[in-house]
């Protein structure tokens, strides 16, 4: 029996540098994962709706967030989710890897 090898998820990449708020973190999504100017999500739940798929790639996919530390430094407003009190910029890694992205920080 020969074994089919196994197919290794697509990896983007996420530019972070300028990731100083909200709109600019989905902006930077959807720039990773549709190409400039694209769509991935607004707000966390339409995030949560685009990784089901309909709007670009569905997880499971890689997405490599270079300069992490920007998003982290500057998202860091309070949300409850799920009962945890997270940084909106948690709150999105949340989201992403809830559905199935595995996030590598860099």
């Amino acid at each position: 029996m020969t074994r089919t090898p196994e197919r290794k998820p697509p990896e983007y990449q996420l530019r972070g540098a300028d990731v100083t708020d909200r709109a600019g973190c989905y902006a930077a999504i959807g720039a990773a994962l549709n190409g400039p100017g694209g769509y991935y999500g607004a707000n966390l739940d339409a995030l949560a709706d685009c990784l089901r798929g309909g709007f670009g790639p569905a997880a499971p996919f890689t997405l490599v967030w270079h300069d992490a530390a920007v998003a982290r430094r500057w998202l860091t407003s309070r949300l409850e989710v799920a009962g945890r009190d997270l940084s909106y910029y948690e709150a999105v890694l949340d989201t992403l890897r809830a559905g199935g992205v595995t996030v590598v920080e860099r």
